[in-house]
């Protein structure tokens, strides 16, 4: 089961048009996957940054929009791991409201070493944890 996130469509969300404003989907889908990281993996969570130099950087982020979302509406993110690698990983997400794609998209995590100011390997344990979730989508996809 993905980890679902909820919004409810506040008015001050919308755009001219009095619909959600494009900018803001990407602001649920970031509200969502911190979410979703302080569930999987809270030593790494940005409002308690550790004390070592490591860190996760989200350095990528595409957005189809499928149906515009409107005030009120609850919005529902669905937020999965992708593709695993050595230094980053990808986070999935699906917006809908009720049985209606509003958008979906991913977005890609990179670790980051602060001190040398550069991109780092996932810690192992984190990897592991990461490589994990993303053998359990695939098996619930089969």
């Amino acid at each position: 089961m993905p980890f679902i996130h909820r919004e409810r469509v506040r008015f001050g969300d919308l755009d001219a048009m009095r619909h959600l404003n494009n900018v803001v989907f990407l602001r649920y889908f970031e509200t969502a996957r911190i979410a979703y990281l302080r569930v999987l993996a809270p030593e790494h969570d940005p409002s308690h940054p550790e004390a070592d130099t490591f860190g996760l950087i989200f350095a990528e982020c595409h957005i189809t929009y499928r149906s515009p979302v409107y005030f009120d509406e609850e919005v529902a993110v669905a937020c999965e791991v992708g593709e695993v690698r050595r230094s980053a990983f990808r986070v999935d997400f699906t917006m809908r409201v009720d049985d209606r794609v509003a958008a979906e998209g991913y977005g890609w995590l990179v670790g980051f070493d602060y001190e040398a100011q550069t991109s780092a390997r996932l810690p192992e344990t984190l990897r592991d944890r990461l490589e994990q979730e993303a053998a359990q989508r695939e098996a619930g996809q089969d």
